[in-house]
């Protein structure tokens, strides 16, 4: 069995946590320095190179360790990505967390899931079929995933936790995990605490907040085998969530509803697009049941170049990938396939490129492999 020791874990929560360190960020630096520590101590290097004026404000070691401690005095403990208490499926999406923060049974985490997401302002039959998908799918030893959110997600939880006494759930917060959000559902969190999961790669006390819930979404989606969208508006987060199913290789499955109801349109829309219809929950075990099994520990290495290293490329050849890079980026999402084509270098330059204008805070990047010059950058 694999285990980071928690001199290594330290490190990883202090780069994870560090300014402008995002996941893809984390995974390059990782394998550009071969360390955390390494890279922990070369960051503001590549962060200048990227036009950073001020440092890089890094994650203080103190403050690392305090926040281990106080998830292990929640009951909680942190997972690494290359512990093999990391779910499997998750290490398959190229924005994989690096670490999260786990509390309840984390076997969880290692049996087949399906997501069941929709509208927060649900219908009576809505979230009556929600519960029904989530007793009828945790009955038949699935795990249910959802957000915790009002609506569908509530009831998918609650249909999870009514089907069996191993309450096969897992709530996905955009919060910490020591956060519930919203409070009206304290109730169902502390259940879920006792009976199922409770996952964030959030810091604790971390609040709500819009921006983190599309980041939420993705772990929803890779956790699961399929999602099930029950209601949801044409322009809605269950939306976003299933596009990402999409991106990360799910199966998507969408309950139909009346074309007069508004909260239905979405659903609709995802089963003119090729969603697979679902009437009955008996259609969703059909459905994961004829998929092609998913291969197990598979850690999504895209990045994984051979000559990614810092002796790999001269400074000549860096000045001029950043040059054409930047002359590419502007105004509106760019795919990165799209900057290595028209650049005319290749895909370790532009990802170097990419990073340090990552940390110098001049870019974000986007899903589906894109980025974005951000609008204080832009001419």
């Amino acid at each position: 069995m694999t285990t980071t020791n928690n001199d290594s874990k330290l490190d990883y929560l202090r780069l994870i946590r560090s300014e402008n360190v995002g996941p893809i960020t984390f995974y390059l630096l990782l394998k550009y320095f071969g360390s955390a520590k390494e890279a922990l101590a070369n960051i503001n290097d590549f962060a200048k190179r990227g036009g950073k004026t001020k440092p890089i404000k890094l994650y203080p070691e103190s403050e690392a360790q305090k926040e281990m401690d106080e998830v292990l005095a929640l009951g909680a403990e942190i997972i690494a990505f290359d512990e093999d208490d990391y779910p499997y499926l998750l290490k398959q999406i190229p924005d994989t967390p690096p670490l999260l923060t786990v509390l309840g049974h984390k076997h969880l985490l290692h049996k087949e899931a399906v997501a069941i997401v929709g509208t927060r302002d649900a219908s009576l039959n809505g979230r009556n079929m929600a519960k029904k998908l989530g007793e009828e799918l945790a009955s038949h030893d699935y795990t249910v995933i959802s957000g915790l959110a009002l609506g569908i997600d509530a009831a998918a939880h609650e249909g999870a936790l009514a089907a069996t006494d191993s309450a096969g759930t897992i709530a996905v917060l955009g919060t910490g995990i020591d956060v519930v959000y919203p409070p009206q559902n304290q109730p169902l969190y502390d259940r879920i605490r006792k009976a199922g999961l409770i996952i964030s790669e959030f810091p604790l006390k971390t609040k709500a907040n819009p921006v983190n819930f599309p980041r939420r979404n993705r772990l929803i989606s890779g956790l699961s085998k399929g999602i099930v969208v029950v209601e949801a508006r044409i322009k809605s987060g269950s939306l976003i969530t299933a596009h990402m199913a999409l991106e990360q290789n799910r199966e998507v499955m969408a309950i139909p509803g009346s074309p007069l109801d508004p909260r239905c349109g979405g659903t609709n829309h995802l089963i003119k697009q090729g969603a697979t219809l679902i009437e009955v929950p008996s259609d969703v075990i059909k459905t994961l049941e004829n998929l092609p099994s998913m291969q197990e520990d598979i850690f999504s290495d895209d990045y994984a170049y051979e000559d990614f290293t810092p002796e790999a490329f001269s400074e000549d050849e860096l000045d001029n990938a950043r040059k054409s890079v930047l002359s590419l980026l502007g105004n509106g999402a760019v795919a990165i396939d799209d900057l290595i084509r028209q650049s005319g270098a290749t895909a370790s330059l532009v990802s170097i490129v990419l990073v340090e204008l990552e940390l110098a805070g001049r870019i974000e990047r986007l899903a589906g492999n894109h980025v974005n010059l951000l609008l204080e950058w832009q001419d």
